[in-house]
């Protein structure tokens, strides 16, 4: 049943792939003919899914571990942040890996906000780029202890939590508190509160008040020092100025997965965010695994290959757990 499942899923996932990626790669005013540009580049950063083969012919052996951004990989981008829901089929497709693989998302939303997303328990979460991991019990002494603690999930299994920039919390409340009054006057602003980072939306702002909203932004950051400002998609991300991203948390959640300096584990890790390129340049200086890029357009990226949007992640997924289920059979 579960074979067939995926059989199904990944038989939809296909066609309506197919469907909606054909448009994407073509010059507005000549739609049957390949954008030169984006072609030249899908040769540095072939498709995922044409390479899958070779992407997977390396890994006989070995131990695959997948991790998976959240916004724009496994939902789509949209207007209205918290209405960015997964697909039903996303979610049996990555239930289907974890279930083969070790797996972890690694997001800029709160731990607890993706994982209400996500609701799945087979699957370890990082949010806030990183700065608020729950993973497996770790014994881990290369890390603080006073940011590590290890307890127990609502079921009732152990766990541990890492949290590098705790001492930072009291000051994101009252920035978080702060910046929603300074901006409460302009149009469209959406406000985030991802726990060890703030996110400023401003999709909808228009361009006459962007500058006012910069404004305010770098006002706060210069009475906050400890505090940075990152740029995403239409959004404007305050964190903590400590030495940890997204590629960190890949590196901690390998070790605490027990492939520390392991040459037997493979990591794959899916992302189309500026955040990312942290985790694909980790990969690359390791000498092992493969980032790849979501993107549909070309871009400047450390990942070695590339999906076009999530409907293309998900067909990836589900070819993903398919070859996992032959390997098991």
């Amino acid at each position: 049943m579960v074979k067939e499942n995926i059989r199904k899923l990944y038989n939809k996932a296909v066609g309506l792939q197919k469907w909606l990626s054909g448009p994407s790669n073509v010059q507005p005013d000549g739609p049957n003919r390949p954008d030169p540009i984006y072609s030249s580049w899908l040769t540095e950063h072939p498709s995922a899914l044409t390479s899958f083969h070779a992407l997977t012919s390396a890994t006989e052996g070995k131990q695959i571990v997948v991790f998976l951004d959240y916004d724009g990989t496994l939902s789509p981008i949209v207007n209205d942040p918290d209405r960015a829901f997964m697909s039903d089929a996303m979610r049996s497709a990555v239930r289907e890996v974890a279930k083969l693989f070790p797996t972890g998302i690694i997001s800029g939303r709160s731990r607890d906000k993706v994982h209400g997303f996500v609701m799945l328990d087979e699957v370890h979460y990082a949010g806030s780029h990183g700065m608020d991991i729950m993973g497996p019990p770790s014994r881990l002494n290369s890390y603080d202890d006073k940011y590590q603690t290890n307890t127990m999930d609502k079921k009732g299994n152990e766990i541990t939590i890492f949290q590098p920039a705790k001492e930072y919390l009291p000051t994101i409340k009252k920035m978080l508190e702060e910046l929603k009054q300074r901006t409460c006057d302009i149009p469209g602003v959406f406000v985030e509160d991802n726990r060890f980072c703030i996110s400023v939306h401003y999709r909808h702002v228009l361009n006459e008040d962007y500058g006012d909203l910069d404004e305010i932004i770098q006002n706060l950051l210069s009475e906050n020092p400890f505090f940075h400002l990152t740029r995403g998609k239409k959004v404007l991300e305050i964190r903590p100025s400590i030495e940890w991203n997204k590629g960190d948390a890949l590196v901690y959640l390998l070790e605490t997965m027990g492939f520390s300096n392991s040459s037997d584990v493979v990591p794959f890790y899916i992302g189309d965010d500026n955040s990312d390129e942290d985790a694909f340049k980790v990969l690359r200086s390791r000498g092992q695994g493969h980032g790849i890029v979501v993107s549909s357009s070309p871009r400047e990226t450390s990942a070695s290959y590339s999906l076009c949007d999530p409907t293309e992640v998900l067909s990836f997924l589900l070819r993903l757990s398919r070859w996992g289920d032959t390997l098991m059979s």
